[in-house]
């Protein structure tokens, strides 16, 4: 057993934290807001106010927030974990974010004796409840497999795809292959319904065929039923779109897919849907009455 802190207890933070708990290592936190953080702290998870005051008294500390620039503030910052984490400590980003930026945190805590892992995750609100999440790892092999036992807590793939900044790499890829897939999805459920079909039966047909996804699986239902709640949010998809078509740039990579689902999920945040779940995506064709 472990003491472990987790910053950042939002829509999938809580739930990873959650399984950590259930799994009897103790667990520290610090959050944004206290009260997202109350039913842990009900079962026995203990409250800091900062980063610094929670590092020095764990073996592991994960983060899991929103932008780069909360990765940022939370590892450099006055109050931040590189400063304050005894050497040796083992520090998970969960987050979403620039995969220079991994690096970048990667060397500085090799310097101050810490050891890093990026490690972003997909799988939604569900995966995080069900402990079946996707976790794509960058860092050292040997940490990699230090941290497995903690990894095998809130995931069912767990995947090393390199040094520093490759877990981060490797989400861009997932945000990106979830970008078109969300397009084809909200497409085919909008020439349903304009062809005169309904569109949970066409759903039963092509789920399961060659057009199957977890998109298709997952967010289509909550399509058709109108349920546009988080299980991630609109605003943080359009921060990942960003960073992978800004990585691609920086490779000299044209990408045109993306950046048409960029512009779709930025017109979709505009109109007010940035705190909805990224299947608010229907919504432009409900609006422009198919076109």
């Amino acid at each position: 057993m472990q003491t472990i802190g987790f910053i950042g207890t939002g829509v999938m933070g809580s739930s990873m934290a959650g399984h950590l708990l259930a799994a009897g290592h103790t667990l520290h936190l610090t959050t944004r807001t206290r009260a997202r953080a109350q039913e842990l702290l009900n079962h026995g998870a203990v409250w800091h106010e900062t980063p610094a005051a929670l590092a020095p008294r764990c073996d592991t500390v994960c983060t899991m927030v929103g932008f780069p620039a909360d990765v940022e503030a939370v590892y450099f910052g006055a109050d931040g974990l590189l400063a304050a984490a005894r050497p040796g400590t083992l520090l998970i980003d969960f987050t979403t974010s620039c995969p220079d930026l991994a690096a970048r945190i990667a060397a500085e805590a090799r310097s101050r004796g810490l050891r890093t892992l990026d490690a972003p995750v997909s799988g939604g609100d569900k995966g995080a409840r069900e402990a079946t999440l996707s976790i794509m790892v960058g860092g050292d092999r040997e940490v990699f497999e230090a941290a497995l036992p903690l990894f095998n807590l809130m995931g069912r793939r767990i995947v090393h795809q390199g040094p520093a900044g490759s877990g981060q790499h490797a989400k861009m890829c997932n945000q990106i292959a979830i970008a078109g897939n969300m397009i084809g999805v909200c497409e085919a459920l909008a020439y349903a319904r304009r062809a005169g079909l309904d569109p949970e039966q066409v759903l039963a047909s092509i789920a399961s065929g060659a057009a199957g996804s977890w998109s298709l699986s997952n967010l289509a239902p909550r399509m058709l039923a109108g349920d546009f709640a988080p299980g991630f949010y609109v605003k943080h998809f359009v921060k990942d779109l960003g960073i992978a078509l800004e990585s691609a740039r920086a490779m000299k990579l044209d990408l045109p897919g993306l950046a048409l689902a960029l512009r779709l999920y930025r017109e979709l945040a505009e109109a007010g849907a940035a705190e909805c779940g990224t299947q608010a995506l229907i919504r432009r064709w409900e609006a422009s009455g198919g076109r």
